[in-house]
């Protein structure tokens, strides 16, 4: 998978808004200001770090050479997924739809309801 397709595909998730906050190396993806995704737009290893559960986390940084702890983050709540290694597209969407939900899962329940409900719809188009 391609830089320019997760980029796209993180854009898509409802009322998401990327921007670079920490400088040129780092596309940051937030929903409603809280941080569920970023991509390092270095050329030479191109990754996407994640939210997940620790638990996820360790059982996915054990099973895949290509996922490893969150750089530059909180490594028992974050992974980082290299997009050349042994994770498949499917997978690596779902990785982000996961971050994304953990994230909603978190706000005000007002928040998180219209946010649910929108996802869902998303997946239904």
């Amino acid at each position: 998978m391609e830089m320019y397709d997760i980029e796209s595909f993180l854009d898509i998730l409802p009322q998401v808004e990327s921007s670079y906050p920490f400088g040129p190396d780092a596309l940051v993806f937030k929903i409603r200001g809280k941080m569920f995704a970023y991509t390092s737009q270095s050329r030479e290893e191109p990754f996407v770090t994640l939210k997940c559960t620790p638990e996820d986390g360790e059982v996915l940084t054990s099973a895949f050479s290509a996922i490893r702890p969150g750089y530059h983050m909180n490594k028992r709540h974050w992974i980082s997924v290299k997009l050349n290694g042994d994770v498949d597209q499917m997978m690596l969407q779902e990785l982000c739809e996961r971050s994304y939900q953990l994230v909603v899962s978190k706000l005000k329940k007002s928040d998180r309801e219209a946010l649910q409900a929108l996802f869902m719809q998303a997946k239904l188009d």
